[in-house]
């Protein structure tokens, strides 16, 4: 980050502060050190932070032309952010840049129900556009844990996921168009929003998953569902993890969608029920929640326990109501509140074929062994996405390191089965080598030419995912 407070410092910090004071409103720019550092990093464990030299929030598409405009013109760095509950590190602060808070542009601008789109703000965040959309019998199905808090623009950002995309699927797939502000100050539009469209390039997508580093997601177009309706689920205990995994397999070979498809490890288990006394039995090694919505659900369950029974379930619990649903999807929900009341916790995310479920599973089992650590691991099972959470002391020294080893051993077990890096968390500083390391040589070159086609200077987010 040397060249960055080179600049920095040849303009003084004075000026760049005294620049962006000129051109945005009052209260729209932060310099006191003690508010500039609590913006200086996202939830990620294990990923430095810079000092930012200010800290900004836009309130316009103009606003946000015009910081990267003076950005541009002193080659200072700028790292966009929103709520900051990404886990990668993608929204830390490097050392002199301008922290770009989007939070503030948190407008919902036009819902259609004819053409089912949304047109939001950055800032948005994603549950008040799911309730928003809701009272028009419409969706927003992109769920992350984080929903209350997260924002479309950071999960635009990021890629994001959640509970339901074994059905319904990841951010990427609901965002028709985006207006994004390039490095220099241009307004870029991508996209559409019309149901098609195959145009050119398609840059929407390109700009889904790239973290700030391409551009700053000013506007976007998004996808609306009509709304599914409530749920019911079931839960099925057993007492392997291969059991588990035959019955994720049996399920999706049977042809059936399940709008929600969890699975937790024994370790997860213990943890929730030592935190909440739910009463799960002690030899429940895997539990696995499996959930319909759409007016046949009754009999999708009852198919889908007759195939859990057969693959090895000890126990078969269907709900027979919305209440018990919410019951019985209360463990998924207090998993990560329950593990991390046993120490520091590292969030990995590798996504898997689903077929190599509980080999992935089996693996972080070895490698929490191997490290004597405690691994409790939390999945997507529907889709592959395993979630290890690596639990250790963060003031033992020696601890950490075994930590940070068995993080890596589990990221390399994900590509040996096949899978990748991250299903829904992003690379951010946190996987950056591993990154390179699934894409090769070849693909690592042609996204590094990307980024500079869009960003010549390198100044949007440097050091993050390339």
């Amino acid at each position: 980050m040397g060249v960055w407070t080179r600049r920095v410092e040849v303009f003084a910090v004075g000026e760049l502060v005294e620049r962006l004071r000129a051109g945005l409103p009052d209260g729209a720019v932060a310099v006191d050190p003690d508010v500039t550092a609590a913006y200086a990093r996202d939830m990620a464990g294990f990923c430095a932070a810079g000092e930012p030299a200010v800290l900004v929030f836009p309130e316009t598409v103009e606003q946000v032309r015009f910081v990267l405009r003076t950005a541009t013109e002193l080659r200072v760095p700028v790292v966009p952010q929103g709520a900051r509950t990404g886990l990668s590190g993608g929204a830390n602060a490097v050392d002199g840049c301008i922290l770009l808070s989007l939070t503030r542009m948190n407008r919902i601008l036009h819902l259609d129900a004819v053409d089912r789109i949304a047109v939001v703000q950055p800032g948005v965040v994603n549950a008040e556009l799911s309730r928003a959309a809701e009272a028009l019998g419409l969706s927003y199905p992109p769920d992350p844990s984080s929903w209350e808090s997260c924002t479309i623009g950071g999960n635009i950002g990021t890629g994001a996921g959640g509970l339901c995309c074994v059905k319904y699927g990841v951010t990427s797939e609901y965002v028709l168009g985006l207006d994004v502000v390039l490095a220099d100050g241009r307004l870029l539009r991508t996209g559409r929003r019309t149901a098609k469209g195959v145009a050119g390039y398609d840059l929407t997508r390109l700009l889904v998953g790239s973290e700030g580093t391409l551009g700053v997601v000013v506007e976007a177009v998004l996808a609306l569902r009509p709304a599914p309706g409530p749920q019911l689920v079931l839960a099925a205990e057993f007492d392997s993890v291969d059991a588990a995994g035959r019955a994720v397999c049996e399920v999706m070979a049977a042809g059936h969608a399940p709008s929600l498809m969890e699975l937790m490890d024994a370790t997860t288990v213990r943890a929730v029920n030592e935190m909440a006394r739910m009463g799960l039995p002690e030899s429940t090694r895997a539990l696995l929640l499996v959930a319909f919505d759409g007016p046949d659900q009754r009999e999708r369950l009852a198919e889908v326990e007759s195939l859990c029974t057969a693959a090895g379930a000890t126990g078969v619990v269907p709900a027979e109501d919305r209440a018990e649903s919410e019951l019985l999807l209360q463990a998924r929900r207090l998993s990560l509140p329950a593990l991390e009341r046993m120490g520091t916790t590292m969030i990995d995310d590798v996504a898997v074929p689903r077929s190599a479920l509980a080999a992935m599973l089996n693996g972080v089992a070895e490698i929490a062994d191997r490290h004597r650590l405690t691994i409790g691991v939390v999945s997507h099972a529907g889709d592959g996405n395993t979630h290890p959470v690596v639990i250790f002391d963060a003031k033992d020294e020696e601890q950490t390191a075994r930590a940070r080893s068995s993080f890596d051993e589990i990221m390399a077990l994900g590509l040996e089965l096949g899978g990748t890096v991250t299903g829904e968390h992003g690379i951010g500083l946190l996987k950056r080598e591993w990154l390179a390391r699934e894409l090769g040589p070849v693909g690592l070159e042609l996204q590094r030419q990307i980024k500079a086609a869009f960003d010549p200077l390198g100044i949007l987010n440097p050091g993050k995912m390339l």
